[in-house]
């Protein structure tokens, strides 16, 4: 019976001061994740609802931002829980679950960040061909491609790693995530060379990627006039933005394995907060100032509310 509990259940030995601050934990992580799913939800809303905004660029921007409340809601509903609960723990499955989501949600975000380069290459570098490339099945491959491929890679790490013995019940973390790798007793080699694999497919192309688009934006809007550099700009950064952001925190997520037994337990869950607050949280904020058409219809929308 023993055996069978550790491996059913794990408990989460990453909260710092549960007993004193867990109502404070609660409130405002609670407030946090009403406060982005409603704005993920709203920007979502406005590009569903207006035909100005079917486009390309908005659609994936509309993609990214259901990912994010998709991103948040496999976390904030479990910690919420945590908060109020005497022990915390997590069932073996659903915490292979929970990675599962987390990464294959995380993988489409560097996927859709690409994609949203390759539009922005093709609308900036070959005005004219735009039309014809970025079609409505161009835009529907690449989305389904964005959220596809990581689900595949991330379901195959995640099949290999509910096969390999546990070593540990404890996972010094908030949720499952990364650390998960800790509690194995050992890593199988087809364990690790896959997962090279999938950092190399959902991290390193698109990054090499998208960084190659951004490098070419910025050669040819630096020979161009002064209205089409402002313009290149202005619909760039707010992705640089979002990309630069995710890809810290990412690489946090990435790393922690690795300095785990230097790393004080306090900055550890200020860290992982970061993860599950920042990106959720601002990226409706950077598209919804920074993106004219979309803080036009904002602006509209809540001066129409007030009215």
């Amino acid at each position: 019976m023993a055996v069978e509990y550790n491996i059913t259940y794990i408990t989460l030995s990453g909260y710092v001061e549960m007993n004193k601050y867990r109502y404070l934990y609660f409130s405002f992580m609670f407030t946090v994740y009403i406060l982005i799913i409603a704005s993920n939800a709203t920007i979502v809303y406005l590009i569903w609802i207006h035909k100005d905004l079917h486009e390309p660029m908005y659609v994936f921007i509309a993609a990214l931002l259901f990912n994010c409340a998709l991103y948040s809601t496999t976390v904030y509903p479990k910690l919420l829980i945590d908060f109020l609960s005497e022990k915390q723990t997590i069932s073996y499955y659903a915490c292979l679950f929970q990675v599962f989501i987390f990464y294959s949600v995380g993988g489409s975000e560097f996927l859709l960040l690409t994609a949203m380069a390759y539009d922005r290459y093709v609308s900036i570098c070959k005005p004219l061909r735009y039309p014809t490339i970025m079609r409505k099945t161009t835009v529907s491959i690449l989305l389904v491609f964005a959220w596809v491929v990581p689900a595949f890679h991330i379901a195959v790490q995640v099949i290999l790693t509910s096969q390999a013995k546990l070593c540990s019940l404890s996972l010094k973390g908030i949720f499952c995530n990364n650390s998960i790798y800790t509690l194995l007793c050992e890593r199988s080699r087809v364990q690790t060379i896959f997962g090279v694999i999938s950092f190399f497919d959902l991290v390193v192309l698109p990054m090499f990627f998208t960084v190659f688009t951004y490098t070419r934006i910025f050669i040819i809007s630096h020979r161009s006039c002064k209205e089409f550099r402002r313009k290149a700009f202005e619909t760039c950064l707010p992705h640089l933005l979002v990309l630069i952001g995710f890809t810290f925190f990412s690489g946090y997520d990435l790393i922690i394995v690795r300095v785990e037994s230097n790393f004080p337990k306090t900055a550890r869950l200020i860290m992982t907060l970061q993860i599950v607050l920042y990106h959720p949280s601002f990226n409706p904020f950077i598209y919804g100032l920074k993106m004219k058409g979309i803080s036009k219809h904002l602006k509209r929308l809540f001066c129409s509310s007030k009215n």
